[in-house]
């Protein structure tokens, strides 16, 4: 009996330890299933998950300057490609002021051309002084070779005159010898005006070699005159070269200025240019107009904003990990979103950002306890290809889940398989 009311109690016990079991097992997996349902399927080891919302880079079309709005071709949540004009603002003024310039750059223009003929004249000029130079220059020269041909002549002159004054001397005093002799007969009278004719005509010849003295002395002077208008004349072609040149390189100064009031004709028009272009506003990126700020008609100044895009193709979702999980992020890592609007979708993402700062840190961190609390911001990008193949359907502000491995080598569980729209 008694072995039998053993085995009883033994067999008693296991009924309640398998009772009991079969509880605390059913309770773990109701609870599990609870939890699932709330926060999604457990994650294996090597990966982690955060919350986060879909966002986009944003991008403000704003005027460059101070002017009116004409028309804006866009409303909020058209999809606008790169390049394309969304908003046209007001140029009249811009226009005017392009016209402006431009008849300032032909007047320019047509100065400058001036200027070059003007240097073209100048340079002629001063070829006629340097040949006008060369031409006095050979002047003095013919007027000191006159000079020392008259001064020759006058040397000559002063020879001759000494010989004639020498053979007068003579004819006197034949004539003299010849007048005691003429009365007794010693010579007859033929001899004697003999005498005298030779004296008359050293007289004559005497008075000729003066003459031609005279007229020597008369051209040396003459030579001398003009050798002084030579060289006066010669200053006066080097002072006109000299005018020549200076007027020159005064007109090569002004085609270098006319050039540069081209110059600045020509950087006025560019950016007039510039800022009509400007005044016709385009969108940067392939995105959606997400807010339409100001009304055709309305002035802005600069920098006021017409409209604001999303660019589409630069698409994330920021989401926070605590900093055991942060800190195995890696840039470039992989990572899966899930979003509330479409759970049935997976998207795939890369992580592109984490913060080195991290957020609701407490003012002073002294215990691991405290250190857990450290939050720190990642970013995951969607492939913008990805973005492109379904661009009407990509939205901003979509809450979600995003799940990134942190293992490499960690395999992907299937509810996280990417599962694209069709």
């Amino acid at each position: 009996m008694k072995r039998i009311a053993i085995a009883g109690v033994l067999l008693l016990a296991a009924l309640a330890g398998w009772a009991g079991w079969h509880y605390s097992a059913t309770a773990r997996g109701t609870v599990a299933r609870v939890v699932e349902y709330f926060r999604g399927p457990t994650l294996p080891p090597g990966f982690a998950s955060g919350n986060g919302r879909i966002e986009a880079t944003e991008y403000d079309i704003a005027t460059k300057r101070a002017t009116r709005i004409i028309k804006v071709l866009v409303k909020e949540g058209d999809l606008v490609e790169p390049g394309q004009v969304v908003v046209h603002m007001d140029t009249a003024d811009l226009d005017a002021d392009r016209r402006t310039n431009e008849a300032q750059l032909a007047q320019a223009r047509e100065d400058k051309r001036r200027a070059l003929a003007a240097v073209v004249q100048r340079a002629s000029d001063v070829q006629s002084a340097l040949a006008a130079i060369n031409q006095r220059d050979s002047d003095l020269r013919r007027a000191n070779a006159a000079i020392a041909n008259r001064e020759s002549e006058v040397r000559r002159a002063d020879a001759a005159i000494a010989q004639r004054e020498s053979e007068l001397v003579l004819a006197k005093q034949d004539v003299e010898r010849a007048q005691p002799l003429l009365e007794p007969g010693a010579i007859n009278r033929q001899e004697f005006d003999q005498y005298v004719s030779r004296r008359a005509t050293a007289e004559a010849v005497l008075t000729q070699a003066r003459a031609a003295r005279e007229a020597a002395e008369a051209a040396s002077i003459e030579a001398r005159a003009q050798r002084d208008a030579a060289v006066a004349a010669l200053a006066q072609a080097k002072a006109q070269t000299q005018a020549a040149e200076a007027a020159l390189e005064s007109a090569r100064v002004d085609v270098d200025f006319r050039e540069a009031a081209i110059r600045a004709a020509a950087a006025r028009i560019e950016r007039v240019a510039t800022d009509i272009d400007d005044s016709t506003l385009k969108s940067p990126v392939l995105g959606r107009v997400q807010v339409k700020v100001a009304q055709p008609g309305e002035v802005l100044s600069a920098g006021g904003r017409v409209l604001n895009l999303i660019d589409l193709t630069d698409v994330y979702m920021t989401f926070f990990l605590p900093t055991a999980a942060a800190g195995r992020v890696a840039l470039g890592a992989e990572v899966r979103l899930v979003l509330d609007a479409a759970p049935d979708l997976v998207l795939p993402a890369q992580a592109t950002f984490v913060a080195d700062v991290a957020q609701f840190t407490p003012k002073t961190v002294e215990t691991k306890v405290e250190r857990e609390k450290l939050m720190f911001r990642i970013k995951a990008h969607i492939p913008a290809e990805l973005l492109k193949q379904h661009i009407r359907m990509v939205k901003t502000g979509l809450p979600g889940v995003a799940y990134v491995r942190l293992d490499p080598n960690a395999k992907w569980p299937d509810h996280l398989a990417v599962k694209l729209p069709r």
